[in-house]
């Protein structure tokens, strides 16, 4: 009689999870969920996410602090605790920390993505123009080049917020000012290398414009540098524009900015320490977050700007 044999399912294999694992530790795991959860995430989702209005409070709310603090003292020296209505707390004008904090990533990312886009494309072409054509044109580009790098950008931003007054334009222009310069510097020397390469010459030779050189042999390769600029600058801009905003050369009030935030908490920091505290705690990890990418980024995709 025939023995009948029955076959049981594989088990799972361990080796899939540490696949998985394997894989996903090649990514910047820990920077791309505080990028998310910090910056990207609320400011998509701000109107959904945020549990109250940015720019409405309460004076009865006043001064809440944050959930976890308890209340202390009795009597007409006591100081009420927290609330979970208010996880963060409140501020001077009874405006909730969180939502103001959620609403501020978007002000803080718009003004990235529109002042680098901006910036990235000024830069880029006056850097093609002068790295490919030479001559007087790289000079008189460099020379623009060298007098941006020369003007502190806060003091333009002051002069430029009493001449129009505070306002997003305001820091869009001082941003763009700074930051187009280190797009046209480092395009230049790229374009200065690749305008020299055998298939720039062979194109030349083929009747090829200068203008189709430059976008269809030039352009495709700076392109992995201009991205790793690109996402190393938006923290820096997240930055300047959060100065630009504490010194009131930047957006207005009540405009719920992160750097508005800290300059109106300051004066509160013995007795109120998380009007600052939290926007401050939000900054530098929005900051941090992009510059590990920007490595990440510039290692992957370039590896030859190690020391940009």
């Amino acid at each position: 009689m025939a023995e009948i044999s029955i076959s049981q399912p594989p088990l799972p294999s361990r080796a899939a999870p540490l696949r998985v694992w394997t894989a996903l530790r090649r990514y910047p795991l820990i920077p791309i969920i505080i990028m998310l959860v910090v910056l990207v995430i609320p400011a998509i989702f701000a109107n959904w996410v945020a549990p109250h209005s940015a720019r409405v409070g309460s004076l009865s709310n006043r001064l809440v602090p944050p959930a976890w603090v308890e209340a202390e003292g009795e009597g007409i020296f006591a100081k009420p605790g927290g609330t979970w209505v208010h996880p963060f707390g409140t501020d001077e004008q009874g405006r909730d920390i969180l939502s103001r904090i959620i609403y501020g990533a978007r002000v803080s990312l718009i003004v990235a993505v529109v002042s680098i886009l901006l910036a990235g494309i000024t830069g880029t072409i006056l850097g093609l123009m002068a790295g490919y054509f030479g001559g007087n044109v790289d000079h008189l580009i460099m020379r623009l080049v060298d007098i941006a790098l020369s003007i502190p950008a806060i003091l333009l931003a002051l002069v430029l917020a009493v001449a129009l007054g505070p306002s997003f334009q305001t820091v869009i222009i001082v941003i763009v000012s700074i930051f187009w310069s280190r797009y046209a510097r480092l395009v230049r020397g790229e374009a200065l290398r690749l305008k020299s390469q055998d298939f720039v010459a062979r194109a030349r030779v083929a009747g090829a414009s200068n203008a189709r050189i430059i976008a269809r042999h030039i352009f495709p390769n700076v392109t992995n540098t201009i991205i790793v600029l690109a996402t190393l600058e938006v923290g820096q801009v997240i930055l300047l524009e959060a100065t630009l905003s504490f010194l009131g050369a930047g957006l207005p009030k009540p405009t719920p900015a992160w750097g508005l935030m800290v300059a109106s908490g300051r004066g509160l920091i013995v007795t109120a320490w998380w009007v600052a505290a939290f926007p401050c705690v939000a900054i530098v990890l929005a900051v941090l977050s992009m510059n590990l990418m920007g490595d990440w980024l510039r290692d992957k995709l370039d590896p030859k700007l190690r020391n940009l």
